[in-house]
């Protein structure tokens, strides 16, 4: 029986390093940690799925719990879907959670959205070049956390939430959905590591995977500790 969720690994950024990934999916191993959190870019503006194919198959490799979501160079996104949808069927413990949910043992729910989040009205939704959604559209798709309100929360976003202490340039509406849900972390990618509160939400740049680095948070106490492969 899996354990209660308690501790998990966390990462962004992989940009295809599977040499770095390998690395980091033995030391999971090797390490007491409940899950695994991914944020995109996984593959690196892959054109074939045979790519995203050995990325899932080295993610799979630590058998714990794994959530993750693609960046905004994960487009097309029919890629990465077809990749994800075989893959976990292979795996039952890898859980793509992008616009929709999974379930993590002790009632805490992993959900967010890839790709680029924007509040601008005049760009585009994009799933083929690159990855870019309008805002109200994580609203919409997340609406159904009103219906676990027992649950502790994990959300995973590739864009930070608008944060003054955190990221000039983040989403004021993702800032408004941590407000309304308080979920207990939120995981975005970042040019570096950093831990801010918003609200009650630890929300947490783990580092770069291409640059060898992680994070090992603590979900009951909010604390990271920032590690290098």
């Amino acid at each position: 029986m899996r354990k209660h969720v308690n501790t998990i690994l966390a990462t962004a950024e992989p940009s295809g390093q599977l040499a770095a990934l390998e690395r980091l999916m033995r030391q999971a191993q090797e390490l007491d940690i409940q899950a695994v959190a991914i944020l995109g870019n996984l593959a690196a503006r892959s054109l074939s799925p045979r790519d995203y194919g050995r990325f899932f198959s080295l993610l799979a490799q630590s058998r714990l719990p794994t959530f993750y979501v693609p960046g905004p160079e994960d487009g097309p996104l029919a890629l990465y879907l077809q990749e994800a949808a075989q893959i976990e069927v292979i795996y039952p413990y890898l859980h793509g959670v992008h616009g929709t949910f999974a379930l993590a043992p002790g009632y805490v729910v992993f959900t967010g959205m890839g790709g680029t989040i924007t509040d601008d009205p005049q760009q585009a939704r994009e799933e083929e070049e690159s990855l870019r959604y309008p805002a109200w559209e994580v609203v919409y798709r997340l609406k159904f956390l009103s219906e676990l309100k027992d649950y502790e929360k994990v959300f995973l976003f590739h864009t930070p939430p608008y944060h003054k202490g955190f990221h000039e340039s983040g989403s004021p509406t993702l800032a408004e959905l941590i407000k309304s849900y308080s979920p207990r972390l939120v995981l975005v990618s970042g040019p570096e590591r950093k831990r801010e509160l918003l609200g009650t939400s630890a929300v947490v740049a783990p580092g770069s995977l291409a640059r060898g680095e992680y994070s090992i948070i603590d979900l009951q106490h909010q604390t990271v500790e920032g590690r290098t492969l």
